[in-house]
């Protein structure tokens, strides 16, 4: 069954170029309405410019379909709320929302500076919580509402020199997970985007063969899948040269020490059976592992 997005109103952080770009493009042709967001500054987050995002309006609405260009700062929630009201003032709804704004200022640890962690995780972290925000309330509303957090195999894996972005990505996970929860009541499903993908953020650190591969347009079908009305909630979609993966933050069956002395000890020596992934589970919610523990320790109820 074809995904028809005809009605929908979507709003895209970081939409002036690469996926952002690639993301918009694809759910216009699919028939939604695009706010098409970009403060148009550098990969770092300098400057700012209403060209970009005006540039993919303009493309979107020479194809035959409907946006409006935006450039607010999404660390900025009065500009936000602005953005979202000017949505809501055309089209008098906003049905998905995909937080895919972003910057990068990578160094290790060691040498970087707190404005730059902080200004990172402005941007990825922050300005998510901001729009998702200033949407919430239209949505439960709606009770309809489709919320899409670009995370990265940086902060689910880690990677050297990214400290701030890593740390920012996972947070997003955490809002994710939390989210979802909450707006399933309300027909509001919230999940990750976990993207590899060539563009002016990875300049530089890829091969020409992998750059050819990894296209900003073979990851937006994952999108596209997570923002349909049969969209599922609470995945983390991993997505890139094609390919497609699920993660998932997995609890392993353990085991159940006691109130002992040794106990420390015994994790120690114990460790690779603590770790083994044979009946793990994804937890249905925090809850889940409070569960699980008093379970091995043969409480009623557990």
């Amino acid at each position: 069954m074809s995904i028809d997005l005809s009605g929908r109103v979507a709003i895209v952080t970081g939409a002036g170029g690469g996926l952002g770009r690639a993301h918009a493009l694809l759910m216009a042709r699919r028939g939604a309405k695009i706010v098409v967001n970009d403060l148009g500054g550098a990969v770092g987050g300098q400057g700012g410019s209403a060209s970009a995002a005006g540039a993919v309006a303009a493309e979107i609405v020479a194809a035959g379909g409907e946006a409006i260009a935006n450039a607010a700062s999404v660390a900025d929630m009065g500009q936000v709320e602005a953005m979202v009201a000017l949505a809501m003032a055309r089209w008098g709804r906003v049905d998905i929302l995909v937080n895919n704004a972003g910057i990068l200022r990578d160094k290790s640890f060691a040498k970087m500076d707190m404005v730059d962690f902080r200004a990172v995780v402005d941007i990825h972290l922050m300005g998510s919580v901001h729009c998702t925000k200033a949407v919430w309330e239209i949505m439960r509303a709606q009770n309809y509402g489709r919320i899409v957090m670009t995370t990265s195999s940086s902060g689910l894996y880690g990677n050297f020199g990214q400290a701030n972005y890593s740390a920012a990505k996972m947070a997003l996970v955490g809002l994710m997970q939390t989210l979802a929860i909450e707006g399933r009541k309300n027909g509001i499903h919230v999940n990750c985007l976990a993207p590899t993908a060539a563009t002016r953020m990875v300049e530089g650190l890829l091969p020409a063969g992998a750059i050819a591969r990894l296209k900003p347009d073979v990851v937006s079908p994952g999108l596209l899948a997570l923002v349909a009305e049969s969209a599922p909630t609470r995945a983390i979609l991993c997505a890139g040269a094609g390919s497609f993966e699920q993660a998932h933050v997995t609890l392993t069956r353990g085991i159940h020490v006691g109130d002992v002395p040794d106990a420390a000890e015994q994790l120690v020596a114990r460790w690779a059976e603590i770790g083994d992934s044979a009946g793990a589970i994804v937890p249905e919610s925090a809850w889940a592992q409070g569960e699980s523990e008093l379970e091995k320790a043969g409480v009623a109820g557990g």
